[in-house]
């Protein structure tokens, strides 16, 4: 199989696991989601709070350029992806599309996911992504930018990004949502492709709100 012939099939495959997800994703009840974890849980943390996310500035999925200002003073959960990728990014999106429904009418809650493929995600692409995925304009940015930027970013939001250098085309990349308060402070670290931990930063998001 030609490269091209192997990045339209991953891309494929990539497609038919998020269809797969949504779908899941919209049979499982609300009380079921409730009761997967505790309303006491809570992973708040303040040992990142000396740090900062320092200023940014990328291209979101409709072109338009998204930076650190457009997340001041709000709560975000940052995250890092690619649109053709068939393992653990799938789930990372029903988790998101999770956050985004329960926040859908607080417009101090964003979402802020980054592409790590700079090269091949362009913003039409990731705008078909988005759709793919439900995410709403306002509220859920897939950005991307130059590839050192975005690279350099992962490394304040303690992610791991990076191409991978075995197979053409891949990457590896850190599964984690990252909470960041609204004056850009890590305040928890999420396993994104877990229900029960999303459920944990969802509740400890209403958490900092009431603060």
């Amino acid at each position: 199989m030609s490269t091209k012939g192997f990045k339209i099939a991953i891309a494929i495959t990539g497609i038919a696991i998020i269809a797969l997800f949504v779908l899941l994703y919209q049979s499982i009840k609300e009380e079921d989601r409730a009761n997967l974890t505790s309303v006491n849980t809570s992973q708040i943390r303040d040992d990142f709070t000396e740090n900062k996310i320092p200023d940014f500035q990328f291209v979101n999925q409709f072109g338009e350029r998204i930076g650190h200002n457009d997340f001041d003073g709000r709560i975000y959960v940052a995250d890092f992806f690619f649109t053709t990728c068939p393992t653990i990014c799938p789930m990372m999106a029903g988790n998101k599309m999770r956050i985004q429904d329960v926040f859908k009418g607080n417009r101090d809650v964003l979402l802020l996911s980054h592409s790590i493929d700079t090269r091949s995600d362009s913003v039409p692409k990731l705008k078909e992504y988005g759709d793919n995925v439900g995410a709403v304009k306002g509220k859920w940015h897939l950005v991307t930018g130059e590839r050192e930027e975005i690279y350099k970013i992962a490394k304040e939001y303690y992610i791991t990004a990076q191409e991978n250098d075995l197979v053409d085309g891949s990457f590896i990349h850190d599964g984690s949502f990252i909470l960041v308060d609204g004056n850009r402070h890590i305040r928890g670290i999420y396993d994104g492709t877990d229900l029960a931990s999303t459920e944990v930063l969802i509740n400890d998001i209403k958490r900092l709100l009431q603060k």
